[in-house]
């Protein structure tokens, strides 16, 4: 603007055939969206005396501070040495650069082999505060691959005096008009990524995270869209924040409806001392836009994720199916029950064997030796040198359990070291899980711990390592930071964390990390950037899982999400669900087991194998696949596409059985129309007992239910499933649907009805056919 300021005109989908006028024409075509204003408005303040008209509270900015008339949420807040909060950013030059510049205390999203030096892959526009000598620099980096784009800051003090940042945000993005609805993914332990869509109409929406992680009560993913975006049609904008730590995004519609939408570090209890010369830079920030519904925005986000924030050997890897001894041991394990295990995995076709929490110190709870990673000589009386000798001698990859940032109270660790933890001296502390933060603001906390993990990690043909922290903040205090810095404590824990965590991700590269927080407590684009998976939750329960996965699927791709089967009862909400629904609804993940698989009979073994091999054959498809959500209700329907469109795999899983409701279609998304497929189910038998006395309406004699008889006619008497088995072009499936086999409505039951009680669930497969089928007539049409 005339004044200096940035005015933001418009982002959102591509404006077609303007790109391809001369840059004059372009920069002409622009004063159609640029505001004008001839008189202020009431009760309003103009910028200076020669700009009387020039009022910020009504502008669309780039970015925004305090003090001369904009009072909506500022993109960055300045205290000065002279006590003042005024900050007055303008331009000074724009720069296009042929190479992304790199965080140096952050993780960022990469380029590789760039080859843009012609139209350039980042702009970088410097402000500058004259009255204070303060810069401040915006980075854009375009991502044309996946439609998206990153911003990110950089105040660098040029005064002679310190100041105190108060708030300086990733990005910030003004409309000029209302009507958005904010979608958020709210949540807790166990409950995580629960989709919430409010409208924002006036005032402000705020989802922020205090508990010194990403948060399973926030999730830093968030959309902005109108009310009647749908999944393939309607505008969607998709954000996200590269950090692990407490962030803030907060969506505002101001007294004249314009829309401000910002995301960054929270600024609550947040300061940082900025002394002259010195330079702090924000988190990255991710956008995304589209005019194709939600399902396009997730696949420009998922694109982003596996294109530019996982990295290292095993971001294009298939990753293997493990068994993690948590759920079937707890803290209970030793070298023999281990071993059980293992075999019973191997014999299962599991491809990694996972020690999970309990093997090291005098681990027999949460209560004591996190901190000391030595092992336990009675549990484990070879360490792990011996224990992974023989897992991998069975044939499977060996990993272990983790959580470098906790010390609990009664370990040798606090004794030695009780001011390397989060705590205010001589007051008390609230305690979390029975366990203390670590002062990842130390320095000598960093190097400590790097140096435990990394003995730990090359004690044993290590190939899989569970990276945990159990617990949030509280009582934010870093011993080792001066008074006047204290409110940099919880930033500084994760740039020592990110520290940590980049030297060993470097050092050793072919172990799979795979990242957890109480579940999904930190399931983030920062720990992306150094484990390629995450743990998605700790309920195992399939129907609460259905929900908590497909909340995820919105920003993040399945190829990130960890996702088990697990025991019924489910350890969590004591549901029961059949091993079929389980393995079905872990699937679409990273697929693992966690239940006791040496107590298993043979028949529940066999399953287990059968759904593994199947997995295996599909896997590609599932970690590599495009996802697409259908519908959601009582009746979820999901599927992934291969990225060639040969192959699919859909899901279709119902909440509740109505009675007498028969009638079931879903709609395979996001096949390739001009193919001809092939479509079919796994056929399996269905188990007598799951229809209880009914069996006595068919059975020459009378079967008591729950008796011995009945559990011994249940091996042998098993009542055939439905076979879907037929041909149809990706036309007739993407646009009208598969009309299933009638489901049971207790009026009868024979090979052709789908028996779909409570929490059942399908997988349909789709093959290519390379011909159109002789047989017109099993086309559908």
């Amino acid at each position: 603007m005339e004044t200096g300021h940035l005015e933001h005109l418009y982002y959102g989908p591509s404006l077609g055939d303007s790109i391809q006028l001369s840059e004059e024409a372009l920069l002409h075509s622009t004063e159609v969206l640029e505001e004008r204003r001839e008189f202020p408005g009431g009760n309003m303040i103009s910028y200076d005396e020669e700009h009387p008209a020039l009022t910020l509270e009504d502008l669309c900015l780039e970015m925004s501070s305090y003090g001369k008339g904009d009072i909506r949420e500022p993109f960055v807040e300045v205290i000065h040495a002279d006590g003042s909060f005024t900050s007055d950013f303008l331009f000074e030059r724009a720069e296009v650069r042929s190479e992304k510049e790199v965080l140096q205390t952050l993780p960022s999203a990469y380029i590789e082999n760039s080859t843009e030096e012609e139209t350039g892959v980042e702009l970088v526009v410097t402000l500058r505060d004259v009255q204070y000598n303060l810069c401040l620099k915006l980075h854009y980096c375009i991502f044309e691959d996946c439609n998206c784009i990153t911003r990110s800051a950089k105040l660098i003090n040029d005064s002679s005096e310190p100041v105190r940042i108060r708030r300086l945000m990733s990005t910030m993005l003004d409309f000029p008009d209302k009507g958005y609805c904010m979608s958020v993914f709210h949540g807790a332990w166990a409950r995580e990524m629960d989709r919430t869509v409010i409208p924002v109409q006036a005032g402000k929406i705020i989802n922020a995270s205090y508990t010194g992680t990403s948060s399973s009560r926030a999730n830093p993913f968030v959309m902005l869209h109108p009310e009647s975006t749908s999944e393939r049609t309607g505008l969607c904008y998709g954000f996200n924040l590269i950090y692990s730590g407490n962030h803030y995004e907060a969506c505002e519609v101001n007294a004249f409806g314009k829309t401000r939408f910002v995301s960054g570090i929270n600024p609550a209890s947040f300061s940082w001392l900025l002394e002259p010369g010195e330079a702090f830079e924000t988190p990255e920030a991710v956008m995304t836009v589209t005019g194709r519904g939600f399902s396009r925005m997730s696949h420009q986000m998922h694109r982003f994720i596996q294109n530019h924030i996982v990295r290292g050997p095993w971001r294009d890897r298939i990753r293997p199916v493990l068994l993690n001894s948590w759920e079937a041991a707890y803290f209970k394990i030793d070298e023999n029950k281990l071993l059980k295990l293992a075999k019973a995995a191997k014999n299962a076709g599991i491809e990694l064997f996972v020690m999970d929490d309990g093997w090291f110190g005098e681990r027999s709870s949460d209560s004591c030796s996190l901190g000391d990673w030595q092992p336990n000589r009675k549990k484990l009386p070879g360490g792990l040198e011996q224990l992974s000798e023989k897992i991998t001698a069975l044939g499977l990859d060996f990993g272990l359990w983790v959580e470098p940032e906790m010390v609990n109270v009664d370990s040798c660790l606090y004794r030695e070291h009780p001011e390397w933890t989060f705590a205010i001296p001589g007051k008390p502390h609230a305690e979390g899980r029975h366990q203390r933060l670590l002062d990842f603001a130390n320095p000598a906390v960093v190097e400590y711990m790097t140096e435990q993990m990394r003995q730990v990690f090359r004690a044993g043909k290590l190939s899989y390592v569970k990276w945990d922290m159990n617990r949030i903040m509280s009582d934010v205090f870093s011993p080792y930071l001066p008074a006047e810095r204290k409110e940099e404590s919880a930033h500084r824990y994760m740039l020592g964390v990110y520290q940590m965590m980049k030297a060993l991700t470097e050092e050793f590269p072919e172990i799979l990390f795979e990242g957890c927080a109480s579940g999904g407590n930190r399931f983030d684009l920062g720990m992306l950037c150094y484990f390629p998976q995450i743990w998605a939750s700790d309920n195992t329960d399939a129907l609460q899982r259905v929900h908590i996965q497909e909340g995820y699927s919105f920003g993040y791709p399945l190829s990130t999400i960890g996702a088990h089967v697990s025991s019924s009862p489910n350890h969590q909400t004591l549901r029961q669900t059949s091993l079929e629904t389980r393995f079905h609804v872990a699937s679409f993940g990273v697929l693992g087991y966690e239940l006791n698989m040496a107590d298993l009979g043979r028949a529940e073994t066999e399953k287990i194998r059968k759904q593994i091999e199947l997995y295996k054959a599909w896997r590609d498809v599932f970690q590599r696949g495009d996802f697409f959500r259908g519908r959601n209700g009582n009746i979820h329907q999901w599927t992934c596409v291969s990225p060639d469109k040969k192959r699919a795999v859909s899901l279709v899983f119902q909440e509740q059985a109505e009675a007498n409701r028969t009638y079931e279609r879903f709609i395979p998304r996001g096949l390739d129309n001009t193919k001809i497929y092939s479509v079919y189910n796994i056929k399996t038998d269905l188990d007598i007992r799951q229809f209880g006395d009914l069996v006595n309406t068919v059975a020459p004699v009378h079967i008591k239910q729950g008796s011995q008889l009945h559990h011994m006619l249940s091996k042998f008497v098993r009542l055939p499933g439905e076979q879907e088995s037929f041909q149809a072009p990706g036309s007739v499936l993407t646009r009208v649907g598969i009309t299933l086999a009638p489901a049971y409505a207790g009026t009868g039951l024979n090979e052709n009805t789908r028996c779909f009680p409570d929490f059942s669930s399908r997988m349909y497969f789709m093959e290519e056919v390379s011909e159109e089928p002789e047989n017109k007539e099993v086309t559908k049409t």
